[in-house]
């Protein structure tokens, strides 16, 4: 290994290092972990060093619960050459066009004062905000003329207000003194709360199988794109009955970034969260849930009923990820957020311009703010079933995207190494696979857990499709209590229950108590069988999200 590739591999170390220890991961398992390949992202901000970092922390989270059960941890490796590849492609189509999820509209702009103004505009909701915020029409030359008679920040402060997303450019000075960059600099990387004595019985019994330790584990996920998506996605290769949630008509931009590479392994469902019927069907969900993954703003479930304690009712045990745009403290604490955003909020977008005298901002070679959350999202997940399997505690764990970027920015020049180059047949899987855009060819998995190998059992859901009931049998160690909420899963077990107590000779059902099991029966049927015909999505629930949950 040359010197440069030893470089980058120490600091690819020391940046896995700070994140294992922000997930409160023993200090004697990171050393399981090594680093093989070499080629990087280019650029001077550490890209790739601290997208396979994030890499590394999964496999060592995985390794830590599978010893669990086993004692010792089994053996981590991480190859950064296809870590820089997760960062910059998507698995590889056959015989078609993938397109792309970006909008024209979704640019920098030159405002008056010589700044530039970044918009987020893939989603209609947004693109038709910042239309109207700034009384312009939904097209590039119109945005770029109303921008360019304001200020950066006057624009920003327009769009944003308007329920748009937009960013002013700032220095990485700027943004270091800025209210909302110290706030969130001053954040721990991941925020953990532990709540003792709530994991009992069925959940504080399950044990993780090495050879696929996330088996029997569900995840709630209400998130977008792409931090949230790409931890949800991790835990499903492990292993995990993944259900996400949108409202009704929701779709990601060009139907799904990556041609369908978010869902793997996941079901998706329409469920209407400012409905009562919605509430509920979430809430019995919950309840039977292991986990809990969501990027709504601040405050944005308890406009819907769902707050934190009536959450913690439903699910004492679940373990509960969330991620937010710009951190968790500070003036900018609720606002909506992307990783571009944040990039030229931060000052990277304009330190490389500056770097390469370009005429205008240019992002970071992946939105990797994304992806490393993304992946801490899936290792704190993971970490919090390890934590309820050695000491029966939940958890809770907040992260940002803003706050991802100080680490990035903290590790300073990354070191000259060898350039990824062009795709190449050692990226991929020797197969093909069917995905509901056509045929593809994924890219190889870049960390190996020994015997516990990432695979995804299902191509991915389109959206609205799956019924909001879990697929897979509960663990053999949950409770087999009868209850609409615990055991019953749905409107056909359910009519056999019904059936069974009604006609049961060996109990006596009251009329009263008959109206109330026929009551149950058709709440669950609803439910579970929802109409086919997909009604617009209410743009309170659209907007109510930030990065991950748009």
């Amino acid at each position: 290994m040359g010197e440069a590739a030893t470089s980058g591999t120490e600091l690819t170390r020391r940046l896995y290092e700070s994140m294992w220890a922000a997930l409160g991961g023993s200090a004697d398992l990171a050393s399981t972990v090594s680093f093989t390949g070499g080629e990087v992202l280019p650029g001077p901000f550490a890209v790739s060093h601290l997208g396979t970092a994030s890499f590394a922390a999964v496999g060592a989270a995985i390794a830590d619960l599978v010893s669990t059960v086993t004692g010792a941890p089994p053996a981590v490796r991480v190859d950064r050459t296809l870590a820089s590849v997760w960062l910059a492609h998507w698995s590889a189509p056959v015989g078609w066009d993938r397109g792309t999820p970006w909008h024209g509209v979704s640019t920098d702009y030159p405002a008056a004062d010589g700044r530039w103004v970044r918009l987020q505009a893939n989603y209609e909701h947004l693109r038709r905000a910042a239309a109207k915020a700034l009384g312009a029409t939904e097209d590039r030359e119109a945005f770029a003329r109303a921008i360019a008679a304001m200020t950066a920040d006057e624009a920003e402060h327009t769009i944003v207000t308007g329920g748009g997303a937009a960013a002013a450019s700032r220095t990485l000075n700027e943004w270091a003194a800025h209210p909302q960059g110290q706030a969130v600099a001053a954040e721990p990387l991941i925020d953990t709360t532990f709540r003792d004595g709530v994991v009992s019985g069925a959940l504080a019994g399950w044990a993780p199988t090495p050879e696929r330790p996330l088996a029997g584990i569900r995840v709630l996920d209400i998130t977008r794109v792409l931090a949230g998506p790409t931890g949800t996605r991790t835990l499903a290769g492990y292993g995990a009955e993944v259900l996400r949630i949108d409202p009704p008509g929701f779709l990601e931009p060009d139907g799904s970034a990556g041609g369908g590479d978010l869902m793997l392994g996941k079901r998706c469902v329409y469920l209407d969260l400012s409905t009562p019927a919605g509430r509920d069907t979430f809430l019995s969900l919950l309840s039977e849930a292991d986990i809990l993954v969501h990027g709504l703003r601040p405050g944005a479930l308890d406009g819907l009923g769902l707050g934190a304690d009536v959450r913690r009712a439903a699910a004492p045990g679940v373990i509960e990820v969330t991620l937010n745009a710009y951190g968790w403290t500070g003036p900018w604490q609720g606002r909506r957020g992307f990783d571009t955003l944040v990039q030229t909020s931060a000052g990277m977008s304009t330190e490389i311009m500056r770097r390469g005298g370009l005429p205008g901002p240019k992002l970071l070679p992946s939105q990797v703010l994304d992806f490393a959350t993304g992946y801490l999202i899936a290792a704190a997940a993971i970490r919090g079933l390890a934590e309820r399997a050695r000491h029966g505690r939940s958890s809770s764990w907040r992260l940002a995207l803003a706050r991802t970027g100080v680490l990035l920015r903290g590790a300073g020049e990354a070191p000259e190494e060898a350039a990824l180059g062009e795709p190449a047949d050692s990226w991929y899987e020797d197969r093909v696979y069917n995905f509901p855009k056509g045929p593809v060819r994924r890219l190889a998995w870049p960390t190996s857990v020994e015997r516990a190998p990432l695979f995804w059992e299902r191509a991915g859901d389109p959206y609205g499709t799956a019924t909001p009931i879990w697929a897979t049998a509960p663990n053999a160690a949950r409770t087999t209590a009868l209850s609409v909420n615990q055991d019953v899963m749905s409107y056909r077990r359910l009519h056999l229950v019904v059936t069974a107590r009604l006609l049961s000779g060996r109990q006596k059902i009251t009329k009263k108590g008959r109206e109330q099991w026929v009551c149950r029966f058709w709440h669950c049927r609803r439910a579970s069988y929802p109409r086919r015909t997909r009604p617009r999505s209410r743009t309170s629930e659209a907007g109510a999200s930030t990065s991950g949950s748009r």
